[in-house]
């Protein structure tokens, strides 16, 4: 259960690119309390130094400057890794509509820029983030590998691309790649600021501010949310996978749903927040936005039988962290 007993060998050296975002940062900050090595490569575009600094004075800890767009900056990152934990990307569907090119640019040829320097330099494993995006319009649930719908994003198009390019590394260049698509990740040090700022945070922001958070379209869409823990787990054991997992993606979330609405009673509950009346304040409610998907859940029975995949903490659990993290720590 969990991932503290994944055992790797003692020299084992780790890269995690986007090392100083939220996903990022969580991963460089659990592989160096295990006692492995860890190297960091963020451009810091999105990531935050303060998210890293909290390493920089771990003999372990490496950080590396530099843009997955240069082949150069990924092939010296590489050098002498055993694991890479790809999470170098820019997220945001409504982002990615407003910027095709840079998305193309930065989440697929930043992909392929790190397999071809894994590839060269030998990497045992190469574990890289993917996205429930890549469903786009399926509408079955719970979300299946293998049943996915017409993408609704260039944000997804990145994401579906990367699997696609994984998967010919694995076969003709035979680079074990590991897709873990992620649903909907929350926790500590996730930015709540921005037009394009997660949901989870920015509400617990705004409630911390006194402001009335808005929901964009009814607040009845649903989510499969997925607590930091689980996804630093998933990552992990697929670095101890097998061979015969490799080239595959895999759901990684809790198997749960909650719709956006009752999130945001909840935080206001655990915040102690109240109206007037004594109750939660009413949320705002914009338009829905564009190449979002209106329900998700995923079946994570996949990762379960191939990854050894056990998520201990449910959504409760989590937000229950969360919410005592940012009001320690806003």
């Amino acid at each position: 259960m969990g991932y503290e007993n994944c055992v790797f060998p003692k020299e084992s050296v780790f890269l995690v690119t986007g090392g100083a975002g939220f996903i990022g940062s969580n991963l460089c900050e659990a592989i160096l309390r295990m006692g492995y090595k860890v190297r960091c490569l963020d451009d810091l575009s999105t990531g935050k130094q303060e998210n890293i600094d909290l390493f920089a004075e771990n003999s372990n800890y490496e950080f590396v400057r530099g843009d997955v767009k240069n082949l150069q900056v990924c092939m010296d990152a590489c050098g002498g890794v055993d694991f890479v934990l790809h999470q170098a990307a820019w997220g945001s569907v409504p982002r990615s509509i407003e910027m095709p090119l840079f998305y193309c640019a930065n989440n697929i040829t930043g992909t392929l820029n790190m397999l071809e320097a894994a590839r060269q330099n030998g990497v045992k494993k190469f574990v890289y983030a993917s996205s429930s995006s890549v469903y786009g319009d399926e509408e079955h649930l719970p979300k299946q590998e293998g049943r996915e719908g017409n993408l609704l994003s260039p944000y997804a198009v990145s994401k579906r691309a990367d699997e696609e390019w994984a998967k010919q590394y694995t076969r003709h260049y035979g680079l074990d790649t590991y897709g873990l698509r992620y649903f909907n990740v929350f926790g500590r040090r996730q930015n709540p600021d921005g037009a394009y700022a997660a949901v989870i945070p920015k509400f617990i922001k705004q409630l911390l501010s006194g402001e009335i958070p808005t929901i964009h379209g009814d607040g009845k869409q649903s989510r499969d949310f997925t607590y930091i823990e689980n996804v630093i787990e998933a990552n992990l054991k697929a670095c101890l996978a097998g061979h015969e997992a490799a080239g595959e993606a895999f759901n990684i979330a809790y198997g749960g749903r909650e719709y956006l609405l009752d999130v945001y009673y909840r935080l206001a509950e655990a915040l102690d927040v109240k109206g007037e009346n004594g109750k939660a304040p009413e949320p705002g409610f914009g338009l829905e936005r564009a190449g979002d998907i209106r329900h998700s859940n995923a079946d994570i029975g996949k990762a379960r039988r191939m990854l050894g995949y056990e998520p201990e903490w449910d959504f409760e659990r989590g937000i229950k962290a969360s919410v005592e993290w940012y009001v320690a720590n806003l």
